[in-house]
């Protein structure tokens, strides 16, 4: 598949190819299709929901990749995970509850 930017009609304004490109390769990623198709459906979901909620995102991930694996395939692709990594990608505000800053912190 031909990735040009008409292949992401609901990629935000400031977003493009080489963007996500650049982002892997600070994220150690090496992008193929499956990782095209999870930035796709990133930005898609984006566009149709105005406040994405971690929860309703994951169960959609879930269940447009469900016939690859579903969300175990997607962080066996993205270890660092499919929300915050595939957002990053994607050009996408992570949504609250995808990263716990307080993680690895002692109290």
């Amino acid at each position: 598949m031909m990735n040009t930017l008409e292949s992401f009609p609901n990629a935000p304004k400031e977003w493009n190819i080489n963007t996500a490109e650049n982002t892997a390769i600070t994220e150690g990623v090496q992008l193929n299709d499956d990782h095209w198709d999870l930035i796709r459906a990133l930005q898609e979901y984006f566009h149709k929901v105005e406040f994405p909620r971690m929860r309703q995102l994951k169960d959609a991930l879930d269940e447009k990749f469900h016939s690859r694996g579903g969300m175990k395939y997607l962080y066996q692709i993205l270890p660092g995970g499919p929300v915050t990594t595939g957002c990053r990608l994607a050009g996408l505000q992570i949504p609250a509850g995808a990263v716990d800053k307080s993680f690895g912190s002692v109290a």
